[in-house]
């Protein structure tokens, strides 16, 4: 029997049960959604957002979103979802209340260089925040290597497969620290006055060295005075210290990684919407 779901499922039935008690106004796919079916939900209450895992790798890994962000959540200065972990005949699901904001995604382009400025301190606050907490405060199967977590993802769905990326990766993380795995502008959440105030989607999250972090986030296409407040802002955090030719080679590998599992979504689900060039 399946562990993940598929857009055949009863997904509004599932959806419905698990909001009992709410009117359901509206749904809205995100068909932007790599790894899992996303549903937002908008209520008479509240809008919630549904994860449904796509295949058996991320059915494992939506557990390990749920468990970290409840580990994380009230130890940094930002909104993290409140995660509920639930099932549907087995199958792991997620849902949280949605954090009121917009992506950075979408506002990246449109920033004032003071408030670009601002964004990218707030950013590496967030970074130096999460590597910060205590490792040993949490449970084991929050403490997940990175390295791990990145090469089953290979070999679970790339053609030509990154064995020394990897090992680079396993060999950095010698003192790790935990890291969102996945910080992008897409999952930065900010408010009305373009702050940053949010952070969602830890699918990756777990444990490495904070460069993993600090590439990944410029890794993605973003202005140029971005790229450049931000590395300034992580380095003035990190008691001036920063070795961007490790920086570089981590965004390097992020490349690579992006690139891969890309070419699985075109192959998998061509119905799922890349962005723009890739």
């Amino acid at each position: 029997m399946q562990n993940f779901f598929t857009t055949s499922d009863p997904l509004d039935s599932i959806i419905a049960t698990t909001l009992k008690g709410y009117k359901i106004i509206s749904t809205r796919h995100i068909i932007s959604g790599w790894t899992n079916i996303v549903i937002e939900v908008t209520t008479d209450r509240d809008s919630f957002f549904f994860r449904f895992p796509r295949n058996p790798f991320w059915s494992k890994m939506i557990v390990k979103d749920a468990k970290f962000c409840n580990f994380v959540e009230g130890k940094t200065s930002f909104y993290t979802p409140s995660m509920q972990l639930r099932f549907a005949d087995g199958r792991p699901f997620s849902v949280h209340t949605k954090i009121k904001g917009y992506s950075m995604n979408d506002r990246m382009y449109h920033l004032s260089h003071t408030t670009i400025t601002a964004a990218a301190y707030s950013i590496a606050k967030f970074i130096k925040e999460l590597g910060n907490i205590d490792t040993s405060t949490a449970p084991a199967d929050v403490k997940y290597p990175l390295s791990d977590f990145l090469r089953e993802l290979d070999d679970r769905h790339y053609d030509t497969h990154l064995h020394e990326d990897h090992a680079y990766i396993k060999n950095s993380e010698k003192s790790p620290v935990f890291v969102h795995g996945d910080l992008n502008p897409g999952n930065i959440l900010l408010n009305d006055r373009d702050e940053v105030i949010g952070i969602v989607d830890f699918c990756f999250a777990g444990i490495s060295h904070p460069y993993m972090d600090v590439s990944r986030i410029i890794s993605r296409p973003t202005p140029s005075p971005f790229e450049t407040e931000f590395l300034a802002a992580y380095k003035k955090l990190d008691s001036d210290h920063l070795d961007t030719r490790q920086v570089n080679k981590m965004r390097a590998i992020w490349g690579h990684i992006d690139q891969g599992y890309i070419n699985h979504m075109k192959h998998a689900h061509p119905e799922i919407i890349l962005p723009e060039g890739m």
